[in-house]
């Protein structure tokens, strides 16, 4: 485990340095190998705790009746079902995911819930989205960030495509206390990918997701990262102890 930076050509994948090119391809093996175990993907490395988190998460979010809203790695529908009874009827929900095995998995999980009006799905680039300036009142992404390759560029397009006044938030695992780190490293680095390996056939996958949080940028640095890309009045509410945080700003 190292904290350097990779070198210009390269990016962070997992503990991995890889060249920038290849990350985009990496990631999205690891998605459309845990597509069809997404739920169960999450219950292991949150106890099963990411279905209250995604409740406080949603019921927080800048958002009323009639509001159109993106939400980003978006796969699986989660975040959109539950703005649903936000949003009204009058509402709009755009799912967006890079991955096209994700965006399937959530349209049938969609559907079979009895979601159909209201909702699209986009297979997009979080760093260089398909929509127009201002055309959103809310931009949300969970889970989903530490996996884009270029974060700044992220956090630009989600400002760009935000209306005046609109909000983006960000749920995203972070860093916990020193005095939890040990056990929390166990249960990831040891526990995870055995479980993994057991419930779901795939311990690598299992691997790089634990690595990919120890990579994430921690709270006070992705609030400074927010505020470079011209976000106004951010700010981040830890939940669990740190184990998740989220982090929203405002377009001013």
């Amino acid at each position: 485990m190292t904290d350097r930076a990779p070198r210009p050509d390269t990016t962070h994948f997992g503990f991995r340095d890889v060249p920038v090119a290849e990350k985009q391809k990496l990631v999205g093996e690891v998605f459309s190998s845990v597509a069809g175990n997404y739920d169960l993907m999450n219950d292991l490395m949150s106890f099963g705790i990411h279905r209250i988190w995604k409740r406080y998460f949603t019921a927080t979010a800048q958002v009323s009746r009639g509001d159109r809203v993106l939400d980003l790695a978006g796969g699986t529908g989660d975040i959109a079902a539950l703005l649903r009874p936000r949003v009204g009827e009058t509402g709009e929900l755009v799912l967006g995911d890079i991955n096209g095995s994700m965006l399937r998995v959530g349209r049938d999980r969609m559907v079979d819930r009895g979601n159909v009006r209201g909702f699209s799905y986009v297979q997009c680039n979080a760093q260089s989205l398909p929509f127009p300036d201002g055309s959103f009142d809310l931009v949300t992404i969970a889970f989903g960030l530490r996996n884009v390759t270029d974060k700044d560029a992220a956090l630009r397009e989600m400002l760009r495509v935000l209306k005046v006044g609109g909000q983006a938030r960000v749920l995203e695992f972070s860093e916990v206390p020193d005095w939890f780190r040990p056990l929390y490293d166990f249960h990831s680095f040891q526990v995870l990918p055995k479980l993994g390996r057991l419930f779901a056939g795939d311990s690598d996958s299992y691997r790089y997701l634990a690595e990919s949080i120890r990579k994430h940028p921690p709270q006070e640095e992705l609030k400074a990262m927010m505020e470079a890309a011209g976000f106004a009045r951010c700010r981040y509410r830890n939940l669990s102890g740190g184990i998740v945080a989220i982090h929203d700003g405002c377009k001013a």
